[in-house]
């Protein structure tokens, strides 16, 4: 039978310290969703199963002893850290869950310059290593617009990617090691070593879990040289977006690995101020860092590829420079957007897919056209744009971005009228085409219904892996795996 509210906050309290088991109610109510729900918690609508708990960890003991707890009792858990996910992966959907908040875990464990790397508990927020790291001469490589925020168990757990990936990759790039928690209350460590060829990298099975299969305790992260004195900053401006496509597949294919290299269309482009000096115009970004002859041949080269192309206009490199450096956003940015919406209802949000060359501006285009043709609710619409932000050489993200007026409908409606739809039509024209339905936000719980799609043949692989590490399924219900009815 399962236990009461009461019964699981008295058996927390009981296992943990009472300072460790939080139960007000607004805490409850705040904890029971992420930022794919912000109008609801802006004007405090909280219409999921609120959590019976958050618990407090402080160490990874903690976390064992939590998730053997819940694990003996089938009570779901949601793991969480910096709270910033925008796929409704920290939503409780499940009665009485018990939410684990890593961020007490906030130690810099060690710093080792010798062998570039740092391994640091979950709850450290990247910008107070990076900024630690900085002091040194050393940087993470690491740069999502969440960085003032996001801590290094959510950064893992959600497969992040930072603005420099297309020089440093993505977090999977980064992990050296890590320590996780499983379900049973296991713990279980990953070595830190270069490579290996030890049998599957399982490493990659933890990263990018997102809750859904253990609790990331502990990372270790490659550290680089830091060269701030040597970035370069190019831009140009043209007229489509297929052949600024096409000039960042000639620059990845030629071998050259920009820090940045970015592809506005022109309604994307003019929230960032672009149409000042490029109206009604695609914008193509890069920056170059690394040591000085690194960064400068890679400028030269890029420059070469692209000016080659008569379909584009150089622009003010200063320009680039003053863009970037107000890129991230931090506290301050989320209260003032908060502020926006509570007096405008007008909602931003973004869905981010990837493909290879050969498909991504028909995932573009398609993507575009649908919600124009096709969305009941155009007129409300009030930004549809898009930009590539993550290039490879095979391919490139597509990073669709929509604001919309909220109208004729209650707060509680606006999800399904707008955002639900928008997502979708996206999600299905990358799917239809062969690319990805999510480059670096993650399932969470609104791609979910589209996770088999996405695996397609290796999904029974998928499914083994929830067996084998959640066997009584109590991690973070409805997330990557689609609740079954």
């Amino acid at each position: 039978m399962p236990l009461t509210r009461e019964a699981i906050v008295e058996g927390l309290r009981a296992l943990l310290g009472p300072e460790k088991v939080d139960t007000d109610a607004q805490t409850l109510n705040e904890n029971s969703l992420d930022r794919y729900r912000k109008l609801e918690d802006i004007f405090g609508i909280y219409r999921l199963p609120i959590p019976a708990a958050v618990v407090r960890v402080e160490s990874t003991d903690d976390v064992a002893s939590t998730l053997a707890f819940c694990n003996e009792h089938r009570i779901n858990v949601v793991p969480k850290t910096g709270g910033t996910a925008t796929e409704g992966g920290l939503e409780t959907i499940a009665e009485n869950s018990v939410v684990i908040d890593g961020k007490r875990m906030d130690q810099i464990l060690h710093i080792d310059e010798f062998n570039m790397q740092a391994t640091v508990q979950c709850g450290v927020k990247l910008q107070d290593l990076e900024d630690r790291v900085r002091g040194i001469g050393l940087t993470t490589g690491h740069s999502p617009q969440s960085k003032p925020l996001a801590m290094f168990g959510g950064l893992v757990a959600t497969r992040s990617i930072g603005q420099f990936s297309t020089l440093y990759g993505g977090i999977e790039d980064m992990v050296m090691g890590l320590e996780a928690v499983l379900a049973s209350g296991e713990i279980v460590r990953i070595k830190d070593v270069p490579r290996r060829a030890g049998g599957p990298d399982i490493r990659h099975v933890i990263i990018g879990n997102e809750g859904a299969l253990c609790y990331i305790t502990e990372v270790t992260v490659k550290l680089f040289t830091h060269y701030p004195e040597h970035n370069r900053y190019l831009g140009w401006r043209l007229d489509e977006m297929k052949p600024g496509f096409e000039i960042l597949r000639d620059v990845m294919a030629a071998g050259f690995k920009p820090s940045v290299a970015r592809l506005y269309d022109a309604e994307d482009g003019a929230q960032h101020g672009f149409d000042v000096f490029a109206p009604g115009q695609c914008v193509l970004i890069f920056t170059t860092e690394g040591p000085a002859g690194v960064s400068a041949a890679t400028a030269e080269g890029i420059a070469e590829i692209v000016d080659a192309r008569p379909e584009v206009t150089p622009v003010d490199t200063a320009i680039i420079k003053t863009w970037f450096e107000h890129l991230n956003w931090g506290p301050e940015k989320l209260a003032e957007e908060r502020a926006f919406i509570r007096e405008n209802l007008r909602m931003g949000y973004t869905t981010e897919v990837s493909g290879n060359w050969s498909i991504i501006n028909e995932i573009y285009e398609n993507g575009i056209r649908r919600v124009r043709e096709e969305f009941p609710h155009i007129a409300d619409v009030t930004m549809l744009g898009g930009h590539s932000s993550h290039s490879y050489q095979t391919g490139t993200n597509m990073y669709f971005v929509y604001d919309y007026d909220v109208v004729d409908c209650t707060i509680e409606e606006e999800r399904e009228k707008y955002h639900i739809p928008l997502n979708a039509i996206f999600v299905e024209e990358a799917l239809k085409a062969g690319g990805s339905m999510c480059h670096h936000h993650g399932i969470g719980k609104y791609r979910a219904a589209w996770t088999a799609e996405e695996h397609g043949s290796a999904y029974r692989l998928m499914q083994g892996l929830k067996r084998e590490f959640d066997p009584n399924g109590i991690m973070n219900l409805g997330c990557i795996y689609p609740v079954e009815e």
